[in-house]
């Protein structure tokens, strides 16, 4: 499929805005001519003080005129700007829109393959960089590009020599500029590299902080980012110095026009092939003209930047969407999860998985296990929906889950992983996250059910107590209890735990497990442990070794089948707790 051009896309993107930045573009092409208009009127008392005119009246009513032009410019300016940047400020708000609904629509792993710092990066500074696109750039350009062309034309019409004359410093400017260009293009774009990484580094730093100070890691830390910090510096220094002399003499070189125009004009109206009237017309109209022209040029970065800002942008959205239906075509016979020929690799990398087939029965209790990166936490994610399968099908009651439409699909599984995210919202509402229309009451419920709602009383505000950026003021047992409290309420017939205690803390763990034996009963479970005891009574304990199913089957099955497992077991064993870990398996069944 052919991507679209930087300018489709800003297109697609203005569309539904068009009237607004036509018209303004129309006020702005307004408001070049009536700032021409006072220069007029200038030549015109000008032309009449040369002959004489000695009616006070008729100079008042051209600085009248004068005034009524200039106001009809202000205005017209005024309108104009607040016109394009109404509009541009609500397309900027559709972008992110647009590009936070993609993130929800693509693959997990075209998700995770970009760090957060680049994310923010775009969706906040890139997008923010289109503004001078979009809101000035549209209207003012087109505006400063063509208005000068009618004031050049009138300029024709008194005389054809000086008009030409005047226009002669601007291909040299010109000559300048292009090669100033040409020296720093590897530069400009290196300048958007290093702000892109010091971006980066600036959000892994602030994000790190807390690890940063328990190990001791300051200085190696703050010297990454000083790093990127000079580097970022560096490169706009170095841009910099390569563009200031060409820079300079864009800068004196074009409005230095008067250099030209005053000898020559000068000597035609002494040789009277030139009125004195015209000559001092076209001086002042000359003014105007390379005004709006040099005023181009200040956009001309800003031009240059458009393809590197549009193409982070688009780039996002032209990633290719988990492909799901819109609706579900044909009903679920039950619930059962059925693996056939599952194959998976990250993008373009080599396979994780390799042709795994297993059935996960509904109502059952079902443990991925394997050694560290054997590809647990892959296949769970795989049955989520968070990928989908590189080769092979994973079906959901008779139905591969790629027929299935990715909302409808996300109500029937619950997933609570080791890490699990909070919204700086209030626990309420991150609770109801699980359910958006439950009411306060059945949040409360739930929340008794799984051994959480003590805790939230006790806090100063209770369920409004806002639980800050990522849950960070409660620890990580609280934020465990809340996240279950979610995938509870949210009444899933399928829960995904992905290793849910493997952070907590022995004084939550079993306040954890609890709230988890409430949250599984009557569903399927499909659990990532690494303590084997947890599981030892599970209907269906998967071995995963290397991408590959090793073995399947009840612990007394594969103690006795599965070498690997054994070791597992011993290993297990060797470093057990005195503590006896409530099975999940047992919680179940219970």
């Amino acid at each position: 499929m052919k991507k679209k051009s930087t300018m489709a896309w800003i297109s697609e993107f203005i569309a539904p805005y068009r009237f607004y930045y036509i018209t303004s573009v129309l006020l702005a092409f307004a408001s070049v001519i009536f700032g021409f208009m006072p220069y007029f009127y200038i030549g015109q008392i000008i032309r009449d003080l040369f002959n004489g005119l000695k009616d006070g009246q008729a100079y008042l009513q051209a600085c009248l005129w004068m005034a009524v032009f200039w106001l009809a410019y202000s205005i017209c300016h005024a309108v104009s700007t607040a016109l394009s940047h109404r509009a541009t400020f609500v397309v900027l708000a559709d972008i992110r829109f647009r590009l936070t609904e993609k993130l929800a629509k693509i693959p997990l792993g075209s998700v995770l393959g970009q760090s957060s710092g680049s994310y923010k990066n775009i969706i906040v500074e890139r997008v923010d960089a289109a503004e001078t696109t979009l809101a000035h750039i549209i209207p003012e350009f087109t505006a400063a590009l063509f208005g000068p062309l009618i004031v050049l034309i009138y300029m024709m019409a008194l005389d054809w020599r000086l008009t030409l004359l005047s226009l002669l410093t601007l291909p040299i400017g010109i000559i300048f500029y292009l090669n100033m260009l040409r020296k720093s293009k590897g530069d400009f774009e290196n300048t958007l590299v290093k702000t892109k990484a010091l971006n980066d580094t600036a959000v892994e730093y602030i994000n790190g902080i807390e690890v940063i100070k328990i190990f001791g890691k300051e200085k190696f830390s703050y010297q990454k980012f000083v790093k990127a910090a000079k580097e970022g510096a560096d490169c706009f220094i170095e841009w910099m110095r390569k563009c200031r002399f060409d820079m300079a003499a864009v800068t004196v070189i074009m409005p230095s026009v008067f250099m030209i125009l005053l000898p020559v004009g000068a000597y035609f109206v002494y040789s009277g092939s030139l009125s004195a009237d015209h000559f001092i017309l076209l001086m002042i109209l000359s003014m105007g003209l390379l005004t709006p022209l040099i005023t181009l040029g200040t956009y001309m970065d800003d031009i240059r930047k458009v393809g590197s800002i549009f193409g982070e942008i688009t780039e996002i959205l032209e990633r290719p969407d988990l492909q799901r239906p819109q609706q579900l075509n044909q009903d679920l016979q039950g619930s059962d999860i059925v693996l056939e020929d599952v194959s998976f690799a990250y993008e373009e990398r080599k396979k994780v998985l390799h042709d795994i087939s297993l059935t996960v029965k509904a109502g059952t209790v079902n443990a991925l296990v394997g050694p560290s990166g054997s590809g647990k936490s892959t296949l769970a994610k795989l049955i989520a929906s968070f990928w989908d399968v590189t080769a092979g099908s994973i079906s959901f009651g008779g139905l591969d889950i790629r027929k299935i439409p990715l909302e409808d699909y996300s109500q029937l599984i619950a997933y609570v992983c080791q890490d699990n995210f909070l919204f700086n919202d209030s626990i309420l509402e991150n609770i109801r996250l699980g359910k958006p229309s439950a009411s306060d009451e059945e949040v409360y419920q739930v929340a008794k059910a799984c051994g959480c709602y003590d805790f939230i009383m006790e806090l100063e505000n209770g369920f409004a107590t806002q639980v800050g950026s990522s849950g960070s003021s409660l620890s990580g047992g609280e934020r465990q209890r809340i996240a279950i409290a979610r995938a509870m309420l949210k009444d899933a017939p399928v829960i995904i735990l992905d290793e849910a205690t493997a952070y907590t803390d022995p004084e939550n763990e079993a306040l954890v497990q609890s709230s988890i034996a409430q949250l599984i009963k009557g569903k399927t479970l499909i659990v990532i442990a690494h303590r084997l005891s947890t599981i030892a009574d599970a209907d269906q304990i998967i071995l995963i070794n290397d991408g590959r199913l090793e073995a399947l089957g009840k612990q007394e099955e594969l103690l006795y089948s599965s070498d690997l497992y054994q070791k597992m077991w011993q290993a297990h064993l060797s470093v057990k707790d005195n503590d006896q870990d409530e099975k999940i398996g047992g919680l179940a069944h219970a």
